[in-house]
């Protein structure tokens, strides 16, 4: 099965893509470099036309079967997608002038949808996860005669995601490590086979959600193996598992896969967006993430490839909301306090005393389980971090105010350990 794609099959799928798919910029970033304390280039994959690589698979698969007769010219093809395939089916198609039908999951994020369509795709939505709407893209692939174009399960689409290792060689021919996003698999055993071919010296790294880890369960099996539907931040890699294909070629190629928590997620989009100024989707910055989470990762000049940045403003704010809470950034704190004039100024003033920023306060002055005279005010912070919380802390308690819950006045550490 690993030997149904081969060096020789990437290398021509990118004289099939060179006009479609653009060369994405190898991103250099003092800042991350001095942070995870080895020389780090970033593979700008978000910055490719329709936001991912899959525009990649996509325009190869199409062009493979066109070749082939399997598609007609002017006639129609079926995928089933999340998202980021979705984009990449409508460019490539529409490209070929070929009609595309694309189903999505009916809760895929609307920037998705949106953009989707705007390609020219006609998209149905089902309800469900990604499974139920590739079982629906099959079935209307039969009724109507098409073609399917699937995610990551074909040779064409493997190689067509190959095409990246190729680039990230010649853009970065010093490279020692590389760390890649895995759902499916695709994109890791592209990459994979063509780093290894060239360079086997080259430590590949698949990175996967833990929500999803499929690729990790898989290789413990060792055969495919689906894990349940599940929530994740990086919903561009919410897929159940590798197939056999994508297995063989993980199995062969890649050195290694580790999975990310939703906080490491998080907290990676936001550290890309403050220090590199990039958008990145959650499943983009799943590289970053094992940095953050273990910064072992690998060693050496890294190359960390942002698969996608194909993200919703919605969840954008929801994950650096999150993010900054897994740093110690963001705080909701209660207290208890004096109901009297100047109470909450003296609150106030050990707030911006701690060089915190009040974002919201509810400060509730009749409530049954507390006694006549206190009241409880919860605050909602910014702060620098840890050391700014601690040094607010200090100077409530020592000004006779009282925690509101047992975790109030205590750190993001010690809060987990104490519990």
């Amino acid at each position: 099965m690993a030997d149904a794609v081969a060096l020789a099959d990437i290398e021509a799928a990118r004289g099939r893509i060179v006009s479609l798919a653009r060369l994405t910029p190898m991103w250099p970033t003092h800042s991350l470099s001095e942070r995870f304390g080895r020389s780090l280039l970033l593979k700008c994959e978000n910055l490719q036309r329709a936001g991912s690589f899959k525009l990649r698979g996509a325009a190869n698969f199409l062009a493979v079967a066109e070749a082939a007769g399997r598609v007609a010219p002017g006639g129609g093809v079926v995928a089933a997608s999340a998202g980021n395939h979705a984009q990449g089916v409508a460019l490539a198609a529409s490209a070929r002038g070929l009609r595309a039908t694309v189903v999505m999951p009916a809760d895929a994020p609307l920037a998705k949808r949106a953009a989707t369509a705007g390609y020219g795709a006609s998209v149905e939505l089902v309800e469900g996860p990604l499974a139920l709407a590739i079982e629906r893209a099959r079935e209307l692939a039969v009724e109507r005669g098409q073609l399917f174009v699937p995610p990551f399960d074909d040779p064409a689409v493997v190689a067509g995601q190959g095409t990246l290792g190729l680039e990230l060689l010649e853009q970065a021919p010093e490279v020692e490590t590389v760390l890649v996003p895995a759902g499916g698999g695709g994109l890791l055993a592209g990459v994979a086979l063509a780093v290894k071919s060239r360079a086997p010296r080259v430590r590949v790294v698949g990175v996967q959600a833990g929500a999803m880890a499929g690729i990790v369960e898989s290789l413990r099996a060792g055969e495919p193996r689906a894990v349940a539907a599940a929530r994740t931040l990086a919903d561009g890699v919410a897929v159940a598992g590798p197939s056999a294909l994508t297995l063989a070629l993980v199995r062969r190629y890649v050195d290694d896969v580790v999975t990310v928590s939703e906080e490491g997620i998080a907290a990676a989009v936001v550290l890309l967006l403050e220090r590199t100024r990039l958008v990145v989707e959650g499943a983009g910055a799943l590289g970053v993430a094992a940095l953050l989470t273990d910064a072992r990762v690998g060693q050496g000049r890294t190359v960390v490839v942002l698969s996608g940045g194909n993200i919703d403003v919605n969840l954008l704010d929801r994950i650096v909301e999150r993010g900054l809470l897994s740093e110690g950034r963001r705080r909701r704190v209660t207290i208890a306090a004096a109901n009297v004039p100047g109470e909450l100024a003296r609150v106030t003033q050990a707030v911006a005393a701690a060089r915190a920023n009040i974002i919201e306060v509810l400060h509730e002055l009749v409530l049954a389980e507390l006694p006549v005279g206190v009241a409880r005010v919860t605050l909602r912070l910014e702060l620098a971090g840890d050391a700014a919380f601690e040094e607010l802390r200090a100077a409530l308690l020592a000004g006779g105010m009282l925690a509101g819950t047992v975790t109030d006045f205590a750190t993001p550490a010690a809060a987990a350990a104490a519990q």
